[in-house]
């Protein structure tokens, strides 16, 4: 099967463009070629078969004051209110218990990867890091347009900010995590993904030359960063407001 992004499995994800004078870097351990967000342990794994497709949700063991705060059934009850075209390729969900240097350096809601090397598999998968408890939120009060658009996004999750001189802060809670993660971040890594398919899978057939779809593949990659963004929002916002309007969400913890 084509896949050009096994060449590069970071280009595209967050694991690329970190800043190179940092001296806080993760460390990659002798003798692997795993992304950091590939290196789980001590883990489950769950088989759920949704809208006739096969996803394999990864559940890492969480730390002391590190939670997961989407079960897998919160997470199967979202998707299956995805449209069933949508899932692509798309196989595994991770949930992930990220590593405290991680969350200093590259702390994220979730993320997309376009191919992720699971027990000798390469499928793309959406992945969503714990949250730990006696973390904050920091948000700086000077804003870009973009910044000014997530901190609302963030206040309508749930998440109380105090304000100082410099900055806006906010405990990491439960409910609002949830919130962030099971009705934002999935949907949003899932926009991604959707673009991807649109930009590179879906104009082709089976019959087309290799070179074609590669040059759709470079396409996509080499978009701006606020392009992509701007899609995976807009698939999002459309998704989550069907849901409420048909009060599909929100829901309890199941």
């Amino acid at each position: 099967m084509f896949n050009p992004t096994r060449r590069n499995r970071n280009i595209g994800t967050e694991n690329q463009g970190f800043g190179q004078n940092n001296k806080l870097k993760i460390s990659i351990p002798y003798g692997t070629l795993l992304s950091f967000y590939e290196r789980i342990e001590k883990y489950q794994k769950e088989i759920r078969v949704i809208n006739d497709h096969e996803f394999l949700f990864v559940v890492e063991e969480t730390r002391e004051n590190s939670i997961h705060s989407c079960s897998v059934n919160d997470l199967v009850k979202i998707i299956q209110q995805i449209p069933s075209e949508d899932y692509g390729n798309l196989k595994f969900i991770i949930l992930r218990q990220s590593k405290r240097k991680e969350e200093i350096i590259s702390s994220v809601w979730g993320r997309l990867v376009y191919s992720y090397e699971f027990e000798n598999e390469y499928f793309p998968a959406i992945i969503l890091d714990t949250i730990d408890l006696n973390k904050k939120i920091i948000w700086p009060r000077k804003q870009s347009i973009e910044d000014q658009k997530e901190f609302e996004r963030l206040k309508k999750d749930g998440h109380i900010f105090n304000e100082n001189k410099r900055e806006f802060i906010a405990d990491l809670k439960p409910n609002p995590s949830r919130n962030t993660q099971l009705y934002r971040t999935l949907l949003h890594e899932f926009g991604h993904y959707v673009h991807y398919l649109e930009v590179v899978e879906r104009p082709g057939n089976e019959d087309e030359e290799h070179e074609l779809k590669e040059a759709r593949n470079d396409f996509y990659f080499s978009l701006p960063k606020v392009e992509k963004e701007k899609f995976a929002h807009k698939y999002a916002d459309n998704l989550k407001a069907r849901l409420l309007q048909e009060k599909i969400i929100p829901f309890e913890y199941l």
